[in-house]
């Protein structure tokens, strides 16, 4: 039971389904042989999981090939593989300066990257996209959506020229896998990289990956895998290439749940709740003194919103709203805050999920009013900073 309002969806979906739950308890108690490691029916069960999950998240990208679903640590994990597995041996990447350092880290460790601009509101022009690929890109990884401010990009547009200049696509669905539609069908992306715990309602610790051609991604761990264990070789099948070792079958039944619940609920409802509740919250933040607002909003957006109190650094400004969990600072996207304008204050961001109600919107914006008002009375000073003699 948490003691404050939970507004750090962007983080992880603290609050989850009961069947996640009851699901992740049974299966370690009961279920915990490992997959895919011999012919017991318990070994059976676990790896049937697995096969379970691979089709519902199949179902929830619309992808034909569940069996090319890996699943992974995390939404990191995954961006890794998919990141180093192409590049490793040359090529350029295209990305976006609205990126997470999921992103921008292992391409600033290869070395051969742009980190294409975005406007005041966190939006990217595919024209920009297009205008930054060179003759040796190999690559686009486009965040989906901002995991700072909750601006959504155009993936459709990235897709058509990632496709016209049959150049690979990566989408880090981290912040929308479960939140917004995805449909591959349409999209033909080559990497689809997702969080396990955030919109899939899944347990802490989970992620997965989408390759369209396993053949042409190079693994980069390697071990047993339960297959071919005969070669030093690691398979290329999927997704054994990418199941080096004993993976977390409980937490993947469990996040096999949480995607079911996710289908059964509908995206199209999910998102249409988190965007009110943001809506609600941004809106009543825009009539105040001494606050400032980042990113679109509305139907630009997922249900994230950024915001600073004027006079206080964004740590400061999550301490004063201690009964709310937010997240303050930079939020791992050094060049998104950039953009934004936050690049010496960070920004505090309040993300709202399925199970949050326009009462915790309200509460929030109503301690954010009192805030601010505390800081315009103490003349910028918080209750942190000791008065200049």
């Amino acid at each position: 039971m948490f003691t404050v309002i939970y507004l750090d969806n962007a983080a992880t979906s603290a609050q989850k389904p009961e069947i996640v739950y009851e699901t992740l308890s049974s299966f370690t108690r009961f279920h915990s042989a490992n997959a895919g490691r011999g012919t017991s029916k318990e070994s059976l069960f676990s790896l049937n999981a697995v096969i379970n999950a691979q089709n519902a998240a199949a179902e929830l990208f619309n992808i034909s090939k569940p069996q090319n679903i890996a699943f992974t640590q995390n939404a990191t994990h995954a961006l890794n593989a998919a990141i180093l597995g192409t590049l490793l041996k040359g090529g350029h990447a295209v990305t976006t300066v609205m990126d997470h350092n999921s992103v921008l880290r292992p391409l600033f460790r290869l070395g051969n990257f742009t980190a294409v601009p975005a406007d005041r509101y966190g939006f990217v022009s595919p024209y920009e996209l297009e205008r930054a690929i060179r003759p040796d890109t190999k690559m686009i990884i486009i965040s989906h959506a901002s995991n700072v401010c909750g601006t959504v990009q155009n993936i459709k547009s990235a897709a058509k020229i990632a496709r016209l200049r049959k150049i690979k696509l990566m989408i880090d669905a981290a912040q929308t896998a479960g939140i917004l539609t995805i449909d591959n069908s349409v999209l033909g992306a080559d990497f689809i990289a997702f969080s396990g715990h955030k919109g899939l309602m899944g347990p802490l610790g989970t992620g997965g990956l989408y390759v369209k051609e396993p053949d042409e991604l190079e693994p980069v761990i390697t071990g047993g895998t339960g297959s071919d264990s005969e070669a030093l070789s690691q398979p290329r099948t999927m997704p054994d290439m990418l199941h080096s070792g004993t993976i977390n079958t409980p937490a993947i039944a469990a996040l096999s749940e949480g995607i079911k619940f996710i289908l059964k609920t509908g995206t199209e409802n999910i998102i249409a709740h988190e965007r009110e509740l943001a809506e609600l919250f941004r809106s009543e933040l825009l009539n105040m003194d001494g606050v400032t607002v980042y990113g679109s909003g509305g139907n630009g957006a997922i249900g994230t919103v950024a915001f600073n109190i004027d006079g206080a650094d964004s740590f400061d400004a999550c301490a004063m709203l201690s009964g709310f969990a937010l997240r303050g600072g930079y939020h791992c996207a050094p060049l998104a805050h950039k953009a934004l304008g936050t690049e010496k204050t960070g920004a505090v961001r309040a993300s709202f999920g399925l199970f949050n109600t326009r009462a915790h919107a309200k509460a929030l914006a109503d301690a954010v009013f009192s805030a601010a008002a505390e800081l315009r009375a103490s003349n910028g000073r918080t209750f942190f900073q000791k008065p200049i003699d």
